[in-house]
């Protein structure tokens, strides 16, 4: 089975929908299928209004429908809703292809938190664009209930996974900061709501790895948190492995990829009670409208509780799903 994957997403962004597909094609090789990607390194790009890091590509319709007919793939899959995956879908509609979709990101509330954009419009729009496809994945059952009551039509499950031998809890590295070890990975971005995180009265040192356009100014407001940088691979986690608890402020993700290298690494999770956490924190950690209630509550939850639960997530079962909801929804498209 050849896949193609258009996506406005790839290298050197660092996010969950990267994570995602590179775990996923790595997983599909070994079941038989090869997935190939249409992404902005083909193309001239410009950083993106507000977000420099991600690169928008600067292709013409003739140039996505041409790499799209010489990958001469079995399946066509649009990952996201930008220049790419706009192009991608316009040239499947016109030549009569079946394609399928996948929702990653909550956008209408990020642009809300930046303009004076009403989610209900940026809803509209999206639910056209995923609603022409033969079917839209997502990662969770609470997604899934929002979206199809906001009207988007044909979701399918795909869960993601996490790497149960790089993220583990018997990791040597320490900290050298004042205990317990409160830690927050991803964006430093509005939308993940860092700021909750950071004004928690609780004790402890707060410590943050990632990058992005919000890091100086929280930077200079919170001094006396610990922000590290970016981190990936062995470093990440270290990280992960050397804190007490891992903090998911975040209201508007619709998953959280981080949430299951957490728990892998035996790091119990607080978070508010919204999607994503609902969906996979589980007993591995405590969800509170009070963040600092939360923080308190996971960190009586023992490491192994949170190493357990993770092991039931794997990349090899992200792979079949996704692979199966090619098949089935190609299969029923008109």
């Amino acid at each position: 089975m050849r896949v193609l994957v258009a996506t406005d997403a790839w290298h050197p962004q660092v996010n969950g929908v990267v994570r995602s597909f590179e775990n996923v094609a790595r997983e599909a090789a070994a079941l038989g299928a090869e997935l190939t990607f249409l992404a902005p390194e083909r193309f001239r790009t410009l950083p993106m209004p507000g977000y420099p890091e991600i690169r928008l590509a600067l292709a013409s319709p003739g140039a996505i429908g041409r790499a799209i007919d010489e990958a001469q793939a079995q399946h066509l899959h649009i990952a996201t809703e930008g220049p790419i995956g706009f192009l991608a879908r316009r040239h499947a509609l016109k030549r009569g292809m079946a394609f399928t979709t996948s929702y990653h990101t909550r956008f209408p509330e990020y642009l809300a938190a930046r303009l004076p954009v009403p989610e209900r419009l940026t809803y509209a729009w999206l639910r056209r664009f995923h609603n022409a496809g033969a079917g839209c994945m997502v990662s969770t059952p609470s997604l899934a209930a929002d979206l199809e009551a906001r009207g988007f039509a044909n979701l399918r499950r795909w869960g993601r996974g996490v790497d149960l031998d790089l993220y583990r809890p018997d990791r040597t590295f320490r900290f050298d900061f004042e205990g317990p070890i409160l830690l927050y990975v991803g964006r430093v971005a509005v939308e993940k709501n860092i700021e909750a995180f950071l004004a928690l009265d609780v004790p402890g040192t707060k410590v943050v790895v990632g990058d992005g356009p919000a890091r100086a100014s929280l930077e200079k407001r919170f001094p006396e948190a610990r922000f590290l940088g970016l981190k990936t691979g062995e470093a990440l986690a270290d990280c992960y492995a050397a804190a007490d608890c891992f903090v998911f402020p975040s209201r508007t993700d619709t998953f959280g990829i981080v949430l299951l290298e957490a728990m892998a690494s035996g790091l119990p999770v607080a978070a508010y009670p919204v999607m994503g956490p609902i969906d996979a924190v589980g007993p591995a950690g405590a969800l509170d409208e009070d963040l600092a209630a939360a923080v308190r509550k996971a960190l009586q939850v023992p490491r192994a509780v949170a190493r357990a639960h993770a092991a039931q997530f794997s990349w090899r079962e992200s792979a079949r799903q996704f692979l199966a909801n090619l098949t089935v929804a190609e299969a029923s498209a008109p």
